[in-house]
């Protein structure tokens, strides 16, 4: 089988080495890839993804990165007969748009925070009551068009920065208010071929840039699996009370979900909410899920371009996944690039997972960082303990001038083992 994989990012590290180990993939070809994954596959840095595909006549694409799947780009490779795993552009606008997800999750019962909708800021502005409330723009954001404010200046400061600076273009032209819930977050994917689902294994993930869930929202800080809240009651709930009525929803409205559904959680007292859905693998979920899938991912893939997946079983290591992210001082604002970096070998040593590069390149044969996210260090352990024990001591082997990383990662949910 030759694959071929769009993304440049940690998730798609993830998903490459993870594809890479079926025996079914004879050769993969990355655009536009990154130098961890260079070391296993084929990076190109063709411009032209159709062009691409065309010459390079693969038996399936994976589309990695939310942007391509909102823009249409399975609906492209797909008119010119190429297998897609990934969404078409109707279907992804469960991300690419949380006005249409909000109201698809009205039409289908799904529960989720009580929200307004605003074009105008100056309506926008009045709506904030006391300023304790959850500010998403409408659109892609890379992770970082939410605003969880405390009070009136910093929801006046959110919606004046999305609407009338601007700072998130097009995206930001729209903005929701919701109602602001408590409880502990939870991250549960889910394959589908369009007429079924098969959830995978939970994750929860870290979007505030500093210890404690302080700081400003990022596209996420670590990560792990499995996660000790998630009982197989709530795993249930989640079943019945959000997949299977947006899998419905989708169906009764002639829309074909192909790829892999994102529910991000909260536990509240009143049950399962929805915060928002995504259209593609979470970053950094991939990095502590697909270390602990024990089936054949491209044999997943494939079932479900194919309509076929019940004939594809997922099975999962017993293991506990941990995975801190490698950040540049100063993300996500401004931060500087270029630094040197040392140590990913000595952390592979340790963990025997590769550290997935996210915000890496290659300068005169030397590794510097090159984004506010640099890499993403992952370890298996028997328990969450044990996997945080050794992500950290990997982390420690690991260096590059402005080098910042949260440091209780999976802290409260291994402290919970018993």
């Amino acid at each position: 089988m030759k694959i071929l994989l769009i993304g440049s990012g940690g998730r798609e590290h993830a998903i490459a080495w993870s594809l890479s180990k079926s025996p079914q993939v004879e050769h993969m070809l990355v655009y536009p890839g990154n130098p961890g994954i260079g070391r296993f596959a084929e990076c190109s840095d063709e411009t032209d993804i159709e062009t691409l595909a065309k010459r390079y006549k693969p038996d399936l694409v994976v589309v990695g990165p939310e942007l391509p799947l909102v823009d249409g780009l399975t609906d492209r490779l797909t008119a010119q007969g190429h297998k897609v795993f990934g969404p078409s552009a109707s279907a992804a606008r469960l991300e690419g748009s949380k006005s249409f997800a909000k109201a698809l999750m009205q039409r289908a019962g799904i529960p989720t925070a009580s929200s307004q909708e605003f074009t105008d800021p100056t309506e926008a502005l009045a709506a904030i009551g006391d300023g304790k409330v959850v500010i998403k723009v409408d659109g892609l954001a890379a992770g970082k068009g939410v605003a969880v404010s405390d009070n009136r200046q910093e929801a006046t400061e959110a919606i004046e920065d999305a609407m009338i600076a601007k700072r998130f273009g097009i995206a930001g032209e729209r903005v929701i208010i919701e109602e602001r819930l408590s409880g502990p977050e939870l991250s549960i994917l889910a394959f589908c071929d369009g007429s079924s689902f098969t959830v995978m294994q939970p994750a929860q993930d870290f979007k505030r840039a500093f210890d404690g869930d302080l700081g400003p929202n990022t596209g996420g800080m670590g990560a792990y699996s499995p996660v000790p809240v998630a009982t197989d009651a709530l795993m249930d709930e989640a079943t019945g009370r959000i997949f299977e009525p947006l899998l419905a929803t989708l169906v009764a409205e002639g829309i074909k979900y192909v790829g892999v559904f994102y529910a991000g959680l909260m536990i509240t007292a009143d049950g399962l909410k929805v915060i928002e859905f995504n259209c593609r693998f979470g970053d950094p979920e991939a990095q502590a899920v697909l270390p602990r899938l024990d089936s054949d991912l491209a044999e997943v893939m494939m079932a479900c371009v194919d309509g076929q997946l019940n004939t594809a079983k997922l099975r999962w290591r017993d293991e506990a996944c941990v995975s801190v992210v490698l950040a540049q001082q100063g993300y996500p604002g401004s931060h500087l690039s270029g630094a040197a970096i040392n140590g990913f070998a000595h952390a592979e040593s340790l963990t025997q997972i590769p550290v997935f590069h996210a915000g890496t390149a290659e300068v005169n044969r030397e590794l510097v960082t090159s984004g506010g996210r640099v890499a993403a260090v992952s370890a298996l352990g028997h328990n969450l303990q044990t996997a945080r024990d050794t992500a950290y001591e990997a982390v420690g082997r690991v260096s590059f001038s402005g080098m910042t990383f949260r440091t209780d990662i999976a802290q409260a949910a291994s402290e919970q083992e018993t």
